[in-house]
């Protein structure tokens, strides 16, 4: 395992560093305002991405290399939707290129690749247990040569302002659990799709991308050609779209340790207890510096390991890899923020930094895409294999 930079992806990390400096990082201090006041100066930023080379890097880079490229997008929470790298189209634009048809490439992953419209993804149910996608109520009926869906979803992100959802839905209740359901798409605007909310997560819902929606279908009627991947085939495409998606999230998180990890070393050797008495002089704050700093080492040396086996041995054989780095880079995400928090006292309670953002946005880190629970058991049950238990 060799985890050097080729030049060419070195290049590549050093322009996107460049890029976010330019044209992203200084954006950060209008998070707070309406997604709407945004889109003028981020439509620049992304047209300056597409000039830049940069644009979809995720499809442009092994995954190993794009790890270290994502890692300088999440140093800002723009970062990646600045590149059209954000979820969840980088996850549909995954799904669709693996399952989907001629014309639905041609009509739907062709728009999100160039960035004209944004998609979502619509499988968590406020009634089931997101953890298991086997237990779903979002039914899909076949008649008279359409898909009839009806069902709730919520935490379906990004859905406001979004052009179609691609929905799980049981479209065979008596088959085996992991053949119940399906995928398919469904364009925003057809009649019966109603976005309920935008879902307040730790403040306000907000509004456009950066949102978690819940939304109704309500006898919701598209063709049986927007069946995506196969009919009962949901449960298969989703561990596909899945395992990825936990990588980037973990390249993602990597780059938010990161940045917060410089600027709390930037305030603890700059902000004065007293004339000459700096806050980096206190043993505590040099340990929770000295800290962060190994964890993070160690977090992404386990990502980049993980990316490293899923690229040889499929997502099946990196299971084990996939669910450590996913537990493991999400808990060192939340101490090393709120530990940046802490060296800033009441500044990092605040808007004026991205910490308080990342605070509210990203505990669900140790939720989303299984929580942590989940994933321990999956190490734990592996490891216990090699001795006996489960044979």
């Amino acid at each position: 395992m060799d985890f050097s930079l080729s030049p060419q992806t070195e290049a590549f990390v050093a322009k996107t560093r460049a890029f976010m400096e330019k044209h992203v990082i200084p954006l950060e201090l209008k998070l707070h305002q309406p997604w709407e006041s945004l889109q003028p100066a981020l439509k620049a930023a992304r047209a300056a991405a597409k000039e830049a080379g940069i644009w979809t890097p995720q499809q442009q880079l092994p995954l190993e290399e794009f790890a270290r490229v994502s890692e300088e997008l999440g140093r800002s929470p723009l970062g990646h939707y600045s590149t059209n790298a954000q979820a969840p189209d980088a996850g549909n634009m995954e799904l669709l290129h693996l399952a989907g048809t001629d014309e639905q490439k041609k009509k739907f992953l062709e728009p999100v690749r160039s960035g004209s419209i944004r998609s979502c993804f619509s499988m968590t149910e406020p009634g089931r247990a997101g953890s298991n996608p086997t237990w779903l109520d979002t039914t899909a009926i076949e008649d008279d040569g359409q898909w009839v869906i009806t069902g709730k979803k919520w935490f379906t992100s990004s859905a406001d302002g979004a052009s179609f959802a691609i929905v799980m839905a049981v479209t065979d209740p008596d088959a085996q659990p992991h053949l119940r359901a399906s995928m398919i798409i469904v364009p925003c605007d057809t009649p019966g799709f109603k976005l309920l909310r935008n879902i307040p997560v730790m403040g306000p819902g907000g509004d456009g991308w950066p949102t978690h929606s819940e939304i109704e279908y309500n006898e919701v009627r598209v063709p049986l050609a927007n069946l995506l991947g196969g009919r009962g085939a949901g449960f298969a495409l989703a561990q596909e779209r899945l395992g990825p998606g936990r990588i980037h999230h973990c390249m993602r998180w990597i780059g938010i340790c990161e940045r917060s990890f410089e600027l709390m070393c930037k305030r603890a050797a700059t902000r004065q207890l007293s004339p000459d008495t700096f806050l980096g002089s206190k043993q505590t704050v040099q340990t929770w510096i000295a800290e962060s700093r190994a964890s993070i080492d160690a977090a992404r040396l386990l990502v980049l390991h993980a990316g490293w086996k899923m690229q040889r041995e499929g997502q099946r054989g990196a299971r084990q890899e996939i669910s450590a780095v996913k537990y493991f880079v999400a808990g060192v995400l939340q101490e090393v923020v709120d530990r940046a928090i802490q060296v800033h006292g009441a500044l990092g309670m605040t808007d004026d930094t991205p910490l308080a953002y990342w605070l509210r946005h990203e505990r669900a880190a140790r939720i989303y895409d299984g929580p942590d629970e989940v994933h321990k058991g999956v190490v734990a049950k592996a490891c216990l294999r090699k001795y006996g238990e489960g044979k």
